[in-house]
């Protein structure tokens, strides 16, 4: 790919970042095991009393295992593996009932307080009801989930067997998992936090890097995502999320959830890059970074260009201020959508922001539903935390004019983690338009 002259490039760009080589990979290898057995005994305990459960079944199997699995220590199960967890006071004890082969394992973890070796083709799901008649809980939690995938991970059959296994007065009590799984996912140990934010600096940076190789005229928006999965090979970084659309680089009207084109890069475009990064196999980062085509000779966007970009930024630091413990998703969306209508913005069906972490959408408190005009239901009405991470955006959207529905959106996505009085932001956030300047012999084809 063709590469504009650096000493050009450098006089025009608008930050001083961009001449900085990107930042290391975060020292997350290895810290799953060790972090994961943290969480399960300093955060599930106070997750299961918020969502008022005093047990939560997870069942794990080989091939098609529950999403949650590594979360818990079952991700080596071969045969049926049930894992209990039950809660005793302000405290928790753990009972995996595993096929002998893996138990051994199971043990070596040191994750799990009893491991109890099943011989195969055992009735596990007898035992577990057995286990949890002994413990007498007043509601059981299982993966079953019709709004969240990953509190869904109880197969049809699976749940069959267990049901059949309890007895109808211990059925009554099964509850879904879903604001357990909520309340326990969403809330990050400070060293995942840290974390986080050192992902989340080099998703920027990296960004950052990928818009200096852009040529106006010739370079495509998939040769921008090409550079970025070349970069992500050199550094080994995993994808935030699916391979093949990640990252979305975008320069014109906006098709959402989906893959970069060849669309050629043209004077005039603004160009999204959505973009998230993989570390230690276990966290995600979703950031999104915004560059402006300069025309041949112009020195900065029209003014009208610039105005959409400090309205779009501006609905991102009102969901920012917005973000306080105690506060619902809904109330969140709701300030930056108040915004979006009064800057002028064309509606946009998208939420404010969501939990990220583990996933790109996590699981947690969705800052959504005032696009609906209705009540909040759901996600939208769980409240934020001290330790959640949200990525979030600020919107401005105006039509494109090449057809009726045609939108072209803004949308200044960053992460944030929830503190005790309010949030801050993970990384520097964008303050301005990363400008590329275009050679005279490149006509502009098209107006912001």
């Amino acid at each position: 790919m063709s590469r504009v002259r650096p000493t050009v490039l450098s006089a025009l760009l608008l930050f001083s970042s961009l001449v900085h080589a990107a930042p290391a990979v975060p020292a997350a290898e290895g810290a799953w095991p060790r972090l994961r057995k943290e969480r399960l005994q300093k955060l599930l305990p106070s997750a299961m009393s918020r969502a008022g459960v005093d047990a939560w079944v997870v069942l794990c199997r080989e091939n098609d295992n529950d999403p949650l699995a590594n979360h818990v220590g079952g991700e080596n199960a071969g045969g049926t593996a049930a894992f209990l967890f039950l809660r005793e006071g302000a405290g928790l004890r753990s009972v995996a009932l595993s096929p002998e082969g893996e138990a051994t394992a199971l043990r070596d973890m040191g994750l799990i307080d009893e491991v109890v070796a099943v011989d195969r083709g055992a009735d596990v799901y007898g035992l577990l009801a057995a286990r949890l008649l002994k413990a007498k809980p007043a509601k059981v939690a299982i993966n079953s989930s019709e709004r969240m995938s990953v509190a869904d991970g109880l197969s049809a059959m699976q749940r069959a067997k267990l049901e059949a296994a309890l007895p109808p007065a211990l059925r009554k009590k099964v509850v879904s998992s879903e604001a357990l799984v909520s309340e326990w996912l969403s809330v990050k140990l400070p060293e995942e936090v840290d974390i986080l934010r050192k992902a989340a600096d080099l998703t920027a940076k990296l960004e950052e890097e990928a818009y200096r190789t852009v040529v106006p005229g010739k370079t495509r928006d998939s040769d921008v995502a090409r550079f970025l999965k070349k970069r992500m090979a050199e550094l080994g970084v995993g994808d935030g999320w699916q391979p093949d659309q990640n990252p979305n680089v975008n320069s014109g009207p906006t098709r959402g959830h989906s893959h970069a084109t060849d669309r050629v890069i043209q004077p005039g475009d603004f160009i999204q890059t959505d973009f998230g990064i993989r570390v230690g196999g276990t966290w995600v980062t979703d950031i999104q970074r915004f560059a402006y085509v300069l025309a041949p000779g112009e020195q900065q966007p029209p003014a009208e260009a610039l105005a959409k970009w400090e309205k779009s930024k501006k609905g991102s630091r009102i969901a920012l201020a917005a973000m306080k413990p105690g506060v619902r998703g809904y109330d969140v969306d709701k300030a930056q959508r108040d915004w979006m209508r009064e800057a002028g913005s064309e509606p946009v069906m998208w939420g404010t922001g969501h939990p990220v972490g583990y996933w790109a959408h996590d699981a947690g408190p969705a800052l959504s539903g005032a696009q609906s005009g209705k009540p909040p239901t759901g996600s939208a009405l769980r409240t934020l935390q001290p330790g959640q991470v949200f990525a979030f955006d600020g919107f401005f959207a105006w039509k494109d004019g090449s057809s009726p529905d045609a939108l072209r959106i803004l949308s200044v996505e960053e992460m944030a983690v929830v503190t005790d009085t309010g949030a801050e932001y993970l990384n520097p956030p964008q303050e301005q338009l990363i400008l590329i300047p275009s050679s005279p012999a490149v006509t502009p084809a098209q107006k912001p």
